[in-house]
């Protein structure tokens, strides 16, 4: 396993709250918020730039040391960060303040390492059907992730369970022990293969069909012939009609 390494992040208790957060974000300034079991939400916000480059090493799954102004350091995990649909940058942080003494709940990536026989002899193909666990321990006990050996999976019978994982002591998995997370599929026939790509065409095909169909059902419903809507316009309000 990979000692855990030190992380610092800088932040600023932030006054501004609501829509005018978006200055910020102009800024290069992303809010955050940092909360615990015994702490008052306390608003923040610091550069985006350094906690992305501190975000992709220790993801949510390491310690942060998180000096907020002038004060002590704290212990924080980070939660997944929210982002930007379009330009994948991070628009707001949720911050977990951590006691050292108190077990928590949270998930370690899962990292696939050596070479498996079944992979590369039998040209079968790796499925991973995690990229995480989710775990109980104490926060000194945090591994930034979990090393899974493929080299037992041989033939396309062999599979890696839970339980086969090995993690440090204090770390407890607390997904089912039973449940496989990897394994190595055969490779297809050709036949196989051929009904794939007839089916994947097929559903292609009946996609734009549907797409074709819903846009000129909105073109029908969203248009009036030009006669109508000269005669609609010459028609006066019924305020306007005098009576007879």
């Amino acid at each position: 396993m990979t000692e855990q390494k030190t992380h610092a992040l800088k932040a600023r208790e932030r006054g501004v709250t609501g829509k005018k957060v978006k200055t910020l974000r102009l800024k290069g300034i992303v809010p955050a918020v940092v909360y615990g079991r015994d702490a008052k939400p306390q608003n923040i916000s610091l550069a985006a730039n350094e906690f992305t480059k501190i975000y992709s090493e220790a993801g949510t799954s390491s310690l942060v040391d998180l000096t907020i102004d002038n004060a002590a350091p704290i212990k924080v995990l980070t939660h997944e960060p929210q982002l930007d649909p379009v330009k994948n940058v991070p628009i707001h942080i949720d911050f977990y303040k951590v006691r050292m003494d108190e077990k928590i709940k949270t998930e370690i990536p899962l990292e696939f390492i050596g070479a498996s026989k079944a992979v590369e002899q039998l040209d079968g193909s790796l499925v991973t059907n995690r990229d995480s666990v989710e775990v109980e321990c104490l926060p000194s006990d945090l591994v930034s992730e979990i090393k899974v050996d493929i080299t037992p999976l041989k033939t396309f019978e062999d599979n890696i369970t839970i339980s086969d994982l090995k993690v440090p002591a204090g770390i407890e998995i607390l997904n089912d022990s039973e449940e496989v997370v990897a394994l190595v599929e055969p490779p297809r026939s050709e036949e196989e293969l051929a009904e794939l790509e007839e089916s994947a065409a097929e559903e292609e095909k009946e996609a734009i069909e549907q797409m074709e169909g819903e846009a000129g059902v909105e073109g029908a419903e969203g248009e009036r012939p030009e006669g109508e809507e000269k005669e609609a316009e010459l028609e006066p309000k019924p305020e306007e009609q005098k009576e007879n």
